[in-house]
């Protein structure tokens, strides 16, 4: 079963994405479903070309709580009405004198102007046109993402899955993936270098002996790097000490 938003917890206060005039279901549903993935609670659905509500939307959005909650507005107008910051997505240059930032920039200064107590909204164009003039216009700053100009048009979800994931990134990861706890002291460490020096040395792997200190150095690089656990320790300090046992069985045998 997958887990949605609303099995977990209550969304973070987070920007409004506002759909302007969107053509397929589809999209939208990809849309809620981006959204929801990275905890932005609100949608907003300008004038869909399809109506609504739409069994295709329904379907892409998988379950994501965030389709069940949007909202409809007849006019753009409507929309915004409550909103005090707006940013308009767009990959097109429209020779405006107004500040473009990039999504990383939006997604910053939109903590700080939700922290203060503002809506803020993120604009959407239809897919085969985007915003036009007069949308962008009345937004505080245009949201420009980084797309080759030679192939600039962005598939609608994906725009909201860009600028959802700017949104995220500068969160902590979950819990399931955060940095073990267990992670070997240096006394641990330490033990393990000594252990594998001790047996290299009798098993004649320092030749010539003056380059000791470089292969060691190297060796203490390497699991320095790995940022082994207490458990990884141990284990690896049984598989010296099985190595050097069925050394010394085989040289019995041998001898």
């Amino acid at each position: 079963m997958v887990e949605t938003l609303s099995q977990t917890r209550q969304p973070d206060p987070a920007p409004v994405f506002i759909l302007v005039g969107p053509q397929m279901g589809e999209n939208i549903g990809a849309c809620a479903r981006v959204m929801g993935n990275f905890g932005i609670a609100e949608m907003r659905i300008v004038a869909p070309r399809d109506g609504w509500p739409n069994d295709k939307a329904i379907s892409m959005a998988a379950g994501s709580p965030v389709l069940d909650q949007a909202k409809l507005y007849a006019t753009l107008g409507d929309a915004v009405a409550d909103c005090h910051v707006l940013y308009a997505s767009t990959g097109t240059p429209r020779n405006m004198v107004k500040p473009t930032v990039t999504a990383r920039e939006a997604c910053s200064r939109a903590r700080a102007e939700i922290a203060a107590g503002q809506r803020v909204g993120t604009l959407f164009g239809a897919e085969k046109s985007g915003l036009d003039n007069d949308q962008i216009t009345i937004a505080d700053a245009v949201l420009a993402l980084p797309v080759d100009p030679e192939f600039s048009s962005l598939n609608l979800a994906m725009a909201c899955g860009v600028i959802a994931h700017e949104w995220r990134a500068g969160d902590p990861p979950p819990d399931g993936f955060k940095p073990v706890a267990d992670r070997a002291t240096q006394a641990d460490l330490d033990g393990l270098y000594q252990h594998f020096h001790d047996e290299l040395d009798r098993a004649g792997f320092f030749y010539p002996p003056e380059k000791t200190p470089l292969m060691m150095q190297n060796l203490i690089n390497l699991f320095a790097r790995a940022s082994a656990t207490e458990q990884e320790v141990r284990t690896l300090r049984g598989v010296i000490k099985a190595l050097a046992i069925g050394r010394g069985k085989a040289r019995v045998e041998r001898d």
